[in-house]
């Protein structure tokens, strides 16, 4: 009998719900996680299964609650905070890339702490509500920094994240919460922590992508063919990033394009652009292109975010110029 179909939201619910049932020193902490069942109901129902002491709402206070995860690792435990919105990351940074980061650095001790972090617009949160920091982290030693684009990899990531002795920031996408449906991943599955996959063969051009990008760049892929053979790698883990994969695939393209949701200065797309000039150059037959927002907050009105963020039509316009260069 096939698996019954659960979406991305739902994915993550039962991620935590099964590595909670396996190992009783995983516990959840973060504003409104427990009575209210967090503020997208990812965690309904978990304090109805696991009681207060193991769904714990906390203050307002992501400093606060962050340090508190890290001092519940160092005692042991394997907690999973959840921030409200990613945008409210920079409340805690000193905790996250000072404390979580160096920690097993200075002191030889596993912190295994997973923060989730709703990212992403696209559901008209705005400028404090809908950005996407994940970039402010990449290159910080001591950090894994996961962004899962389908269902399976919310489940196997998290699995994997929670089971990881490093800290690891997972960026939940707020706007594919509902909208991504697959079946339910068996509770064995796990997705390895610095894998990409590719999510679509191609030969003519690569897009590199990851989140909400993975979607976007599959449905612009599809329409292009079969005039135009799209390969799309999706990064799932931004760091440490997979670099043997991103150079597999621009060496079967020769063309590379990077997209992502974070503005075009941040995210992993600066990085991914240093790799390939340092290490493919002579592999491209044009030069490697962003496909990003612009470097500004995300706007508020409806249609001023639909022309901030990465489109269908966009990216076609980019893949085909750089296809005819």
């Amino acid at each position: 009998m096939a698996a019954a179909e659960i979406t991305y939201l739902e994915a993550i619910r039962l991620a935590m719900r099964d590595a909670m049932r396996d190992d009783e020193r995983v516990f959840l902490l973060g504003e409104d996680v427990g009575h209210f069942g967090g503020a997208f109901g990812v965690t309904q129902g978990l304090l109805d299964e696991f009681g207060g002491d193991r769904v714990i709402d906390t203050p307002i206070s992501e400093e606060g609650f962050i340090g508190a995860a890290f001092g519940a690792a160092w005692m042991g435990e394997r907690p999973i905070a959840e921030l409200q919105f990613a945008d409210f990351v920079s409340c805690p940074f000193d905790q996250i890339v000072t404390v979580g980061a160096k920690t097993h650095w200075r002191n030889g001790i596993a912190l295994p702490v997973v923060i989730r972090l709703p990212s992403g617009g696209g559901v008209r949160g705005g400028p404090f509500h809908a950005s996407s920091p994940e970039g402010w982290f990449v290159g910080t030693a001591g950090l894994k920094v996961v962004c899962p684009g389908t269902v399976e990899d919310a489940y196997g990531l998290l699995r994997a994240a929670v089971e990881d002795d490093d800290p690891v920031l997972y960026f939940e996408h707020k706007a594919l919460y509902r909208r991504l449906r697959a079946p339910q991943p068996d509770a064995s599955y796990r997705v390895p922590i610095g894998r990409a996959r590719v999510a679509r063969d191609g030969t003519d051009v690569s897009v590199i992508t990851y989140g909400s990008g993975v979607s976007l760049a599959l449905g612009v892929a599809e329409a292009m063919a079969p005039g135009a053979s799209v390969e799309v790698l999706d990064l799932r883990t931004i760091w440490p990033l997979d670099v043997e994969a991103v150079l597999e695939s621009v060496a079967r393209t020769s063309r590379a394009l990077v997209l992502q949701e974070a503005s075009r200065s941040t995210g992993a797309a600066n990085t991914i652009v240093s790799l390939v000039a340092q290490r493919a150059f002579e592999r491209l037959d044009a030069p490697i292109r962003v496909v990003a927002p612009p470097d500004t907050p995300v706007p508020y009105a409806p249609e001023l975010e639909d022309a901030y963020l990465p489109s269908a039509a966009g990216l076609t316009s980019a893949l085909e110029d750089l296809l005819g260069y």
